[in-house]
């Protein structure tokens, strides 16, 4: 019965079985060997990536912009979190205008960027101020590709200089009409025919740089040009004769 079994554990078949078991624990313990060991480098490079300091401190070199709740109002600013850790957003950086009332930001959710961060001195400052700036400027840009030259519009003075006057669009642009652009008349100052407060008619004249020139004085009507009229007598009023020469002579 055992020279049975020991026969039949021997066959071709359970040989190569045994081989290639042995082959692959051998190949598992040859990868093993070749694959680095792990350090505590390697622990330490995923703990700095939890360190919400390094996030914030990443945030601010990229630029990010980050949506936040305001959670607090206090003296000079509002409290806002990120990352788990406490954001000082300062009332100056809050707004583009100044803000009277920061209780009016209570839980109202606005987006940021983070300007400081230091982690020694437990101090993060976040910014709303530069993105509501860059917001400013791409809806100018916007409005301002809308405008079309030669497009007509109504405006109001807004302010006067010696070189011409800034006019306040109705959509809420400025233009400059130059002192050459206010009238076909001679101005020698702007304040001579105009006053802040003054509505006026303007023509889109050219836009350059995001500048609109305006004109007024593409909209008045053309002067007529006056001529002296001479009045030349007909050649049959016209007397040359030696009796006309000679009729008042007295000899």
């Amino acid at each position: 019965m055992n020279e049975e079994l020991k026969t039949e554990e021997m066959t071709p078949e359970n040989v190569q079985a045994e081989e290639a078991v042995n082959g692959g624990a051998a190949e598992e313990a040859a990868q093993a060997a070749e694959a680095p060991a792990e350090s505590m480098a390697d622990y330490e490079e995923h703990l700095d990536d939890a360190n919400p300091w390094n996030l914030v401190k990443k945030y601010m070199e990229e630029k990010t912009v980050l949506p936040v709740k305001i959670e607090g109002v206090v003296n000079g600013g509002v409290i806002a979190m990120v990352e788990g850790l406490r954001g000082f957003v300062p009332a100056s950086k809050l707004s583009l205008s100044y803000v009277e009332d920061l209780e009016d930001y209570l839980l109202k959710e606005i987006e940021v960027h983070v300007i400081d961060a230091d982690q020694a001195n437990n101090r993060l400052v976040l910014s709303a101020r530069d993105i509501l700036r860059a917001k400013e400027k791409k809806a100018r840009q916007d409005q301002i590709a809308s405008v079309k030259v030669g497009t007509v519009m109504d405006g109001v003075v807004e302010t006067l200089q010696n070189y011409g006057a800034f006019i306040k669009l109705e959509n809420n642009l400025s233009g400059l009409v130059h002192v050459s652009q206010i009238s076909q008349k001679r101005v020698k100052t702007p304040s001579d025919v105009l006053k802040v407060g003054d509505e006026v008619k303007v023509k889109v004249i050219g836009i350059k740089e995001g500048k609109i020139s305006l004109s007024m004085k593409a909209l008045e009507t053309a002067a007529e040009d006056v001529s002296e009229k001479v009045e030349i007598p007909k050649s049959e009023n016209i007397g040359t004769s030696l009796g006309d020469l000679f009729k008042n002579l007295k000899l």
